[in-house]
């Protein structure tokens, strides 16, 4: 057993001071407030490890680099595929260690890959068909961080319209080929395999009931257009579609969520619905109807999507400032609540030993009141990340990989030279 010592930590009642941590087995065994200074000290504020609930790995190398002109969200879209058709499993490995040292330098301990580049170029399959699935496995195994590879079903260029020559290497032949090769891909480890189906443009609605497993993710209602052209083709929402086809209930996650209505809302049957703020204000999504769908039961999630921005808390921050721009309303969520959306309400004895440190006194923190930090502080105020009581980032370093930054510039430099 491990001991840690923090001034401060935040519990399920709140922060506590002079908190001693037990670990054993990579678990929470205890945690005990008002302790006198005793074992490893945990310097600054512990929190619960943030969840990070949706990640295109490979939309990394698009940051900084799609907004010289105005465009809208599709052209957006159009780079993202010039980009996916230069990768290969070699070159998506090295970019995407990359990717999840950054993520557990900010204080994420575990991703939800939402996986849907599978093939080679023109959809040809590679000798091993989800080596591409491998590749982001031993990524997120080198740089220490939690991974669900989210293998997504993509099967269709838009409603009613086949794939183009660059969504060929997205797809399956249908969501049978697509289940038989997920019952294929088996990574070592602690890398768990979940389902996604991509949309309701990229699946047709006979195809869902096919698209099983736990936990299963969607892209829901993201776009004003998607429901549009949705509702013209089917007749019905793209909530519907989904719930008609019983891709909807515990174990599943909607996201964006950003158009849905209230008749939509509530179809969701125990859903959880994952934001992206900093994504959806990239792109221009819109806000979302969070407060209504927390209000409704709808346990809300966080994902940092495009990685335009790495950082948790402004994730968390998003959530709130945009419902206060939306109602014209401060004070939308707790920080209760908001925490609870970033991967847990505080830390509970049982839980995996996944701690973020956050220092209280850099120019951004230096003086507020802990609760505060969730509006105060940045990733760049996290100092330590232990995953499963193990120390990943140290005195924000990570312990893993040297340099993250250098590997993060040399690929994408290469991915766009190439």
């Amino acid at each position: 057993m491990t001991t840690y010592w923090c001034a401060r930590a935040w519990l399920p009642g709140g922060v506590a001071n002079g908190v001693r941590i037990d670990v054993e087995a990579g678990r929470l065994k205890a945690l005990t407030p008002g302790r006198p200074r005793a074992g490893a000290v945990l310097n600054g504020l512990v929190l619960p490890g943030f969840v990070n609930e949706h990640s295109h790995a490979f939309h990394r190398a698009l940051r900084g680099r799609t907004q010289q002109d105005r465009g809208t969200f599709w052209t957006w879209r159009e780079q993202m595929y010039a980009l996916a058709g230069r990768l290969d499993p070699e070159s998506y490995y090295r970019l995407a260690r990359g990717v999840f040292a950054e993520l557990t330098l900010a204080g994420y301990t575990s991703v939800a890959e939402f996986h849907y580049l599978h093939h080679a170029p023109g959809g040809r399959p590679y000798a091993d068909p989800n080596a591409m699935g491998y590749a982001l496995a031993e990524a997120a195994t080198d740089a220490g961080i939690r991974l669900t590879v989210l293998d997504t079903c993509y099967l269709t260029g838009g409603f009613g319209r086949g794939l183009d020559e660059r969504q060929k290497r997205f797809a399956d032949a249908d969501a049978e080929a697509w289940a038989e090769r997920v019952a294929r891909f088996k990574p070592a480890g602690e890398v768990r395999v979940g389902a996604a189906v991509h949309s309701v443009r990229a699946v047709p609605a006979e195809q869902l009931p096919v698209i099983t497993g736990r936990p299963l993710h969607v892209h829901l209602s993201e776009q004003r257009g998607e429901n549009e052209e949705c509702l013209a083709y089917y007749g019905r929402t793209p909530a519907r579609v989904l719930a008609d086809a019983g891709v909807f209930g515990p174990g599943t996650v909607a996201v964006h969520g950003t158009h849905l209505t209230e008749a939509d809302i509530a179809t969701l049957d125990g859903t959880r619905v994952c934001f992206c703020p900093t994504t959806e204000r990239d792109l221009g999504d819109g806000i979302g109807p969070a407060r209504a769908l927390a209000d409704a039961g709808v346990a809300l999630c966080l994902g940092s999507d495009s990685h335009a921005v790495v950082d948790p808390f402004e994730e968390v921050r998003a959530l709130e400032m945009g419902e206060r721009l939306a109602a014209e309303t401060r004070g939308r969520f707790t920080p209760a609540e908001l925490l609870a959306a970033a991967g847990g309400a505080g830390l509970v004895a049982g839980a995996p030993a996944d701690l973020v440190v956050v220092d209280l006194e850099t120019v951004r923190t230096a003086g507020i009141e802990p609760e505060g930090v969730l509006f105060a502080a940045s990733a760049a105020d996290v100092t330590d990340v232990l995953i499963g009581g193990r120390r990943v980032v140290r005195d924000r370093e990570h312990q893993l990989i040297e340099r993250p930054e250098m590997v993060l510039a040399k690929e994408i430099e290469a991915l766009w030279r190439s």
